[in-house]
C-alpha cells in the first residue's frame, strides 16, 4: 500500500518503522524537515526506507493512506494543506483534537474528495506500537477498519458520527493527564515542605492499589518530555470540556502546567535533551529538586 506520513515525530515514526518492516512505500513529511532538528528525521527515514517528501502535498499525492499524526493544534491546518492532493485516499486523523476541530477537517477533506476517519489513540504508542488501541470515527471508518486491520492496526469503529472517539480521549485525557499534573504539583511542594513521606504513605493508605513512587517519576517523566505537546491536547480537551457547556477549570488548568513544565525543560531546568539521565531518574524527588531549585533562583533573581 501506497501510504503518506504527515507528522514523523514519535508516533510517526513509529508507525514508518512497522508500515516499512511490512514492506509498503511510506511517504512522509514534517515541517522539522528543513531545520536543525531535521538531520536526524533524515537518518531515520534513510535507515528504514522512508522516502521524506518536500511539502505536505508531495507526501499525500497517489497515497491511498494518508496518516495525519501532528500536534494538535495543527489538526485543522494539515487538512487544509492536503486538500488539493488528496485524490480519494483514506485520511486517518490521529491528533488529540477536539471534536469540534475534528469536525472542521473532515469537512474540509471531504469536500476535496478525500474519505476522512477520526482516529483516537487511547494510550501510549511507545508500549504498544502500531497495534496501539484506536478507536476510528466518520461515516468512512467502517470501510477503512479493514485494510488498517490488515497493516496491524488494533482499531474498531466508535462510532459513524464524527467526534465520539475524539471525545472519548479526550474526555479520558482530563483525567489522566490532570493527575499526572496533580502528581507533580503536589509532590513537588510537599518536597518543598519536608512532608512527602507522609503524603505519600497517605496516598498509599487511600489507594493501596497504586504504586505513588512509581507513578510519581513516571509522571515526572512523561510531562518533562512532552509537556508542550500534551499542553496542546488539553488545550484541545478544555474545548470539549467548553463546548459541553462548562468551564474547563481542570483540562486548561494542565494545560498550563503542561506547557510550563516544557518550558523548564527548554531551559535546561532538568537537563539537556538527548543526554543520558534527562528526566530519567527512578526517583521523582530529583526531578522535584531540579524544580525547587530553579524556582528558588528565580525569585532571588527578581527581588529589589
Amino acid at each position: 500500500m501506497r501510504i503518506g506520513l504527515i507528522g514523523y515525530g514519535e508516533v510517526g515514526k513509529t508507525l514508518a518503522e512497522d508500515l516499512r518492516a511490512q514492506d509498503h512505500a511510506v511517504t512522509a513529511f514534517d515541517l522539522k524537515l528543513g531545520t536543525p532538528a531535521g538531520a536526524l528525521l533524515n537518518e531515520h527515514a534513510a535507515r528504514c526506507g522512508v522516502q521524506l517528501a518536500a511539502s505536505h502535498a508531495d507526501a499525500v499525492r497517489g497515497a491511498e493512506l494518508v496518516i495525519s499524526a501532528v500536534t494538535a493544534s495543527q489538526t485543522v491546518a494539515v487538512a487544509e494543506a492536503c486538500a488539493a492532493s488528496i485524490g480519494h485516499a483514506f485520511f486517518l486523523d490521529f491528533n488529540s483534537a477536539s471534536p469540534g476541530a475534528k469536525q472542521e477537517a473532515a469537512a474540509v477533506i471531504d469536500g476535496a474528495g478525500g474519505r476522512y476517519v477520526e482516529g483516537a489513540v487511547m494510550t501510549l504508542i511507545s508500549g504498544y506500537r502500531i497495534k496501539v488501541p484506536l478507536l476510528l470515527g466518520g461515516a468512512h471508518a467502517e470501510t477503512l477498519l479493514p485494510l488498517i486491520t490488515a497493516l496491524g492496526f488494533s482499531a474498531k469503529v466508535a462510532s459513524h458520527k464524527l467526534g465520539v472517539a475524539s471525545a472519548t480521549k479526550l474526555c479520558r485525557s482530563v483525567m489522566i493527564k490532570g493527575l499526572e499534573v496533580m502528581l507533580i504539583e503536589s509532590l513537588t511542594t510537599a518536597r518543598h515542605y519536608g512532608v512527602e513521606d507522609a503524603v505519600i504513605a497517605s496516598l498509599y493508605e487511600t489507594y493501596p492499589g497504586v504504586d505513588w513512587q512509581k507513578q510519581a517519576s513516571y509522571a515526572f517523566q512523561r510531562v518533562i518530555e512532552h509537556g508542550r505537546r500534551r499542553g496542546e491536547e488539553m488545550r484541545e480537551a478544555a474545548r470539549t470540556v467548553r463546548d459541553a457547556g462548562l468551564s474547563p477549570l481542570s483540562a486548561a488548568g494542565t494545560a498550563e502546567r503542561d506547557t510550563w513544565i516544557a518550558e523548564q525543560g527548554d531551559a535546561g531546568v532538568f537537563g539537556t535533551r538527548g543526554e543520558p539521565g534527562f528526566a530519567r531518574s527512578t526517583d521523582w524527588r530529583t526531578e522535584a529538586d531540579r524544580l525547587l531549585a530553579n524556582i528558588s533562583h528565580s525569585i532571588k533573581d527578581s527581588s529589589p
